[in-house]
Formats: structure tokens, sequence, C-alpha cells
């Protein structure tokens, strides 16, 4: 059975246990690097925690301290709070916690996989990735997890959903044509589009600031790098080249810069950040553990 390259590339983290559960198988100052925070995971303490460092890779803090996974953080827009997926009540499911790690509370609460949660432009909605009809589709919930709405409704996976910044489109992976593409829908859930559409793997969308590009990962040149294209699927151009994994970009708040996770200095993932053209990147985490899904803050 072929894998998306999603699952395969983070086979030593918590995504590994939905493998089989899908079809084939991302305040403050800081630095110079785009300004804003950095949420990221990391198992630095041995399981899968949530981080947040300033944008220049200092001040590294842990916001999240339990047995439990937790991982995929997304900033709210106003940088006040970060939703997270963890499996501490027994599966996995979207929860919100105050940017401090304050005041975590789950949001979506039943015996499904929850995930890959994304904030609206406003903080109203958080869209988000859930098995509960029996395979993954797009949902959107108001951001105190009420109102959750089923939005796609096909036979394969979507999953990861990135809105544009005026909050009229949703981005989202999808397995629908037999690998993963990048797919683009209005936040109803009509107009679904295939952007890539091609024999690779492209995945882990995310807008740009100004919605004009769609950064994504894709093993479309032999191995996996961070690409952009024009936000209507035109123009794809590679910004990394390298044989180490490249994944899960995420803009900086002003556009200048891309955090993503890649393994270029040895097996495990850190967290890097590179000007928006590929130029640049450099290594913020470091370490022997795995750092992964950066999310750039406000």
């Amino acid at each position: 059975m072929n894998r998306s390259p999603l699952w395969s590339a983070t086979c030593a983290c918590a995504v590994l246990a939905l493998v089989s559960l899908i079809a084939g198988c991302g305040g403050g100052g800081g630095g110079g690097n785009g300004g804003g925070k950095i949420a990221f995971t990391s198992f630095r303490d041995g399981n899968e925690e949530i981080y947040v460092m300033n944008s220049d890779g200092s001040g590294q803090t842990r916001l999240t301290n339990n047995a439990a996974e937790d991982w995929w953080p997304a900033f709210s827009p106003d940088g006040s709070k970060i939703a997270f997926i963890s499996d501490r009540d027994g599966n996995y499911e979207i929860y919100v916690m105050n940017s401090d790690g304050s005041g975590q509370a789950n949001l979506t609460n039943n015996a499904a996989g929850d995930q890959f949660p994304a904030f609206s432009p406003d903080g109203s909605k958080i869209a988000f990735a859930s098995n509960r009809d029996g395979n993954y589709e797009i949902y959107v919930m108001n951001s105190d997890g009420s109102g959750q709405t089923n939005l796609t409704n096909n036979a394969s996976g979507d999953f990861q959903p990135a809105f544009s910044p005026d909050g009229s489109k949703i981005a989202f992976t999808s397995f629908r044509d037999g690998n993963d593409e990048i797919h683009v829908m209005n936040s109803d859930g009509t107009g679904q589009a295939n952007l890539t559409n091609n024999a690779a793997w492209d995945y882990d969308p995310a807008f740009s600031p100004d919605g004009s590009k769609i950064a994504f990962a894709s093993d479309r040149d032999g191995n996996h790098e961070i690409y952009v294209m024009n936000s209507d699927g035109t123009a794809p151009t590679r910004l990394t080249n390298n044989a180490a994994w490249d994944q899960f970009p995420s803009f900086s708040a002003d556009g200048s810069k891309i955090a993503f996770a890649s393994d270029r200095d040895g097996f495990n993932n850190a967290i890097y950040v590179m000007n928006s053209d590929g130029s640049a990147a450099t290594n913020l985490t470091n370490n022997a553990a795995m750092d992964l899904y950066p999310s750039f803050g406000p």
C-alpha cells in the first residue's frame, strides 16, 4: 500500500498511530526573523509537547507537560491562543490554550480522531480534520468548539486545512485522486478544486499573509522539498533543494520568512527558518530530539 509522505515522514511521531486510519498511508518580538513567536512540537522531554520560541530561536519554552502526545500547534490571529492536538483523553482531540500554556481545554470531545486545527483570520472559527464519519473530512467549528460542521464528504482522506487570509477559502490536503494533492474550496465547503494535480505527493498547504501564494511540501523532484505556488495553483516554484525531508511550511506575519521542519542536519528533525524566496535557511532548534510542526504567530 502506498502511504502519504505526511505519515511516512513523521513515522517516529504520534502521527504513525493514525497511518492505518487514513487512506494511503501545518505576540512578542524576536530576532529579525519575521517577528512574532514560533510554536512547535518537540520530543526533547521524552514525548511530544508544545513549545514556543522567539523567531530567532531564543527563549524556547515548554507550554504543555503531561504523558500524552501534544502536537500540531496553531496560533490564533491575535496570538492570544494556541490550538493543538492531544490524546490526553484517550483519543486525538482538538484542544486550545492561552499562549502561555494556561487554560488548556478540550474543544471536540468525541470518540473520533480530530486533528490539524487552523484558526480563521478573524479567530471566530477553527477548521480541522476528523474521521467521525468513517474517513477523514474537513470540518469547521466556532472557536469555543460549538457548531461543528462537515465541509467535505468523500471516501478518501481530507486533512490539513488552512484558511486564506481573507477567510473566503480553505486550502487542504486530499487523497481523493489517489495521492496527496493540494485542494482548495470556499469556506462553506463549495467549489472544491485540485490545485496541484500531478503524480507526486503534495501536502502541508500554508497561505502567504497577502493570500497570493500557497507554500507546500512535495516530492515531485525526487525528495521532499518546500515549494510555493500562486494561490490558483499556477507557477509552482521549489524553494529548498537537498536530500533531506523539508516539510510543514509556515509563513511569518509579514510574509518575509517561512519556518519549516527538516532533517538536513541529521536523522532528527529541527525547526528552520528561511527567507520566503528560499535563501538563508537557518536551524533554530538544533538539538538531539525531534522538533516538528512550526507555526508562526502574529
